[in-house]
């Protein structure tokens, strides 16, 4: 078979990004010719994110939604001694993450000195961009839920809202058991009006997914005994961090059936972005409120349909067209390789050390449009020697 070269085009950053497939067989280490590959997809994200705005997922510097939401467990809605909100009313499940931001803040010294540095704040403003773009509404059409005659309702059909609903109330749900809000907090979630099955309490929920309710009781229980440590607060970072991540992206299948109701263009756009995720749970990624922001907005304003092929796609901006098309090349070189740059990338971040370094190169990447970026390749070369 003859090679190939894939071109990426990249005008915000003047760059123009050639590979050629011919010199690397299946069966070598990828080393010399994948070495630049973490960089080439770091970078590159970085450009979309940094260069590009476009959605509004904030008001007065907080997500969406927030100024509707309740600032402590006992303000959401309760039952007989136990707290019962409803997660498909996105005040309340937006809610869910103001109480709980609150609630471990105390722990977070190590992100930094603002109300802002604690890493789940990226949640909230991935709600936000699901919520304004369209994404948490009925994607059959059969009912109004989502639309703006009921702008509140999230819809149980909607594969975003199912994806949202493992990472909100979860979460939430482990730290009750786990005791963040304080000793024998009972709480049981609403279930959806049209009678779907979601599980709604902590035994319900360890039941269904035991990896990622194990993983989120991980996360809090060693939480606050890292916060009293006496490690270095580089070291209490990272590992909060790391913990976070872990619970963070720890996957169900619980969804799934619900692609079917998108086209293939939006299942191909959520499962890019995962896969870019990659880079940033492999760094303990520091997802602060403004990085979270810097991130998210540039992601499409809108639920892609069938036809829409990147960077042409009608109703959509510029740069969110240029997003679209950075994330889908990413997914597309990661699998033409069998997924050596995101191995390379975790390979890298081998200790304490090298992740600082990461998460140091990926904020300025996403940051600062004058960072270095031509010097990415080199310092993950460096990295990579020191593991």
């Amino acid at each position: 078979m003859s090679g190939s070269n894939f071109a990426c085009h990249v005008p915000e950053c003047n760059l123009k990004v050639y590979i050629n497939t011919a010199s690397t067989p299946r069966t070598t280490s990828f080393a010399a010719s994948t070495m630049q590959r973490p960089a080439v997809l770091g970078f590159l994200l970085a450009c979309a994110a940094s260069l590009c705005s476009s959605t509004v997922i904030t008001k007065d510097g907080r997500p969406i939604g927030w100024d509707q939401t309740v600032e402590t467990l006992t303000d959401l809605p309760s039952k007989d001694g136990t707290v019962t909100p409803n997660p498909w009313h996105f005040p309340d499940r937006m809610s869910l993450y103001r109480v709980l931001i609150a609630a471990t803040d105390p722990f977070m010294a190590s992100m930094g000195s603002n109300t802002t540095d604690s890493p789940v704040w990226g949640l909230p403003v991935m709600l936000a961009w699901e919520y304004v773009s369209g994404r948490l509404m009925d994607p059959t059409g059969t009912t109004t839920c989502g639309q703006e005659s009921d702008k509140s309702c999230i819809s149980p059909q909607s594969w975003w809202a199912c994806e949202s609903y493992h990472t909100s109330v979860l979460p939430f749900l482990s730290a009750a058991q786990q005791g963040v809000f304080g000793a024998d907090v009972q709480v049981k979630m609403q279930k959806p009006a049209s009678g779907e099955d979601y599980c709604t309490t902590y035994a319900d929920c360890a039941t269904r997914f035991p990896d990622a309710m194990t993983k989120w009781d991980t996360f809090y229980k060693d939480l606050r005994a890292t916060s009293e440590s006496d490690q270095p607060d580089n070291v209490k970072k990272d590992t909060i961090l790391g913990l976070y991540w872990t619970a963070r992206m720890s996957a169900t299948s619980a969804c799934s059936a619900s692609q079917s109701k998108y086209s293939s263009e939006e299942v191909a756009l959520f499962t890019a972005w995962i896969d870019g995720a990659e880079y940033y749970a492999a760094c303990h990624h520091h997802t602060n409120l403004a990085t979270a922001v810097n991130l998210t907005s540039p992601m499409p304003s809108r639920v892609l349909r069938t036809g829409d092929v990147a960077p042409n796609i009608e109703g959509l901006t510029p740069e969110e067209n240029h997003t679209v098309s950075i994330l889908n090349w990413m997914k597309g070189i990661n699998t033409l390789f069998f997924g050596a740059p995101v191995r390379l990338w975790k390979s890298a971040m081998c200790s304490v050390s090298t992740r600082e370094q990461g998460r140091n190169m990926m904020n300025e990447l996403v940051l600062s449009p004058t960072f270095p970026k031509a010097t990415f390749t080199s310092m993950v070369t460096e990295l990579l020697a020191t593991c």
